[in-house]
C-alpha cells in the first residue's frame, strides 16, 4: 500500500498553543479537556507565578487567566505582560467568577482582551477563543502585509546606498557628535542595514513587530532621519553597521 504524500506545496498550520492558568484543578481540567477536544494545543499553570515561567519558554497564542490567584494574581500576571517587549502583544483572556461591571472595567482598562465570568458556557469559552485568536491573526497578517510592501523597494535603495558608498561617492561625515544607542537600537539598524524587514527582524529578535517599528522610530529621532533609506546611509557613513 503506498503512503499518502502531502502535496510540496501545502503548509500544515501548526496548533494555536493556548496557556491556561488557574488554581482550581477541577476547573482548570475541564477547560484543558474542552479547548484540546477543539483542537488546541494547552498547556497548564496553578498560578500566575508558574504561568509567567512557562509564557517565557512557550510565547503562547493566547493567555485564558484567571484573576484571583495565589502568589501572583491575573492582573499583576497582565501587567507583567504588557511591560515585557517579547510578549506584550499575546492576547489574554481573564477566566473569573467575579461579574461586575466595575471588574470588567478595570480587566479592560488592564489591557485584557476579554472577560468571561465563571460559570460559563463550554460553547461561549470555545467561541471567545476563537474569535481572539482570529483578530490576532488579522493583526498579524496586515502587519505583515504593510511590512512586505515596501520590501523590495526598500532593499533596492540599500543596495544603492552600499554601491554608492564603494565607489566612494558619498564620503564619511566629519566632525559629528553620533548618538548613543541601547544595545537593542543597534541591534535593529543592524538588521536594517541588512536590508531586513520588519517581521524578520521581530523573529530574530524575538520580540512584536510593533516593537520593531518603535525602535527603528526612535533611530529615526535620534539620527534626524526621516527614512529607512535616509537612516542606512548614515548608518554606513557613519560605521555604525557592518
Amino acid at each position: 500500500m503506498s503512503e499518502i504524500q502531502t502535496p510540496p506545496n501545502e503548509v500544515v498550520k501548526q496548533p494555536t498553543r493556548l496557556l491556561l492558568i488557574d488554581d482550581e484543578p477541577g476547573l482548570r481540567t475541564a477547560v484543558q479537556a474542552y479547548l484540546q477536544d477543539e483542537g488546541f494545543d494547552v498547556t497548564t499553570a496553578v498560578d500566575g507565578e508558574e504561568g509567567w515561567d512557562k509564557a517565557q519558554q512557550l510565547f503562547p497564542d493566547l493567555v485564558i487567566s484567571d484573576v484571583m490567584m495565589p502568589r501572583c494574581d491575573g492582573y499583576e500576571l497582565l501587567k507583567r505582560f504588557r511591560e515585557d517587549e517579547r510578549l506584550g502583544g499575546t492576547p489574554v483572556i481573564f477566566l473569573t467568577a467575579k461579574g461586575m461591571t466595575i471588574d470588567r472595567t478595570q480587566g479592560y482598562l488592564a489591557g485584557v482582551d476579554d472577560y468571561i465570568s465563571k460559570p460559563f458556557d463550554p460553547d461561549e469559552l470555545i467561541a471567545r477563543v476563537r474569535n481572539v485568536v482570529n483578530r490576532q491573526e488579522r493583526l498579524l497578517a496586515e502587519a505583515a502585509r504593510f511590512a512586505n510592501a515596501d520590501v523590495g523597494q526598500m532593499a533596492r535603495q540599500i543596495t544603492e546606498i552600499r554601491s554608492m558608498l564603494t565607489q566612494g561617492e558619498a564620503s564619511p561625515s566629519r566632525d559629528i557628535s553620533l548618538p548613543n544607542f541601547t544595545p537593542r537600537e543597534a541591534s535593529v539598524l543592524q538588521l536594517v542595514a541588512e536590508g531586513l524587514m520588519n517581521k524578520e527582524i521581530a523573529r530574530k529578535l524575538e520580540t512584536s513587530i510593533r516593537n520593531v517599528e518603535k525602535y527603528v522610530s526612535r533611530l529615526f529621532i535620534k539620527t534626524e532621519t526621516s527614512s529607512r533609506t535616509e537612516l542606512v546611509r548614515y548608518a554606513l557613513e557613519n560605521h555604525l553597521v557592518t
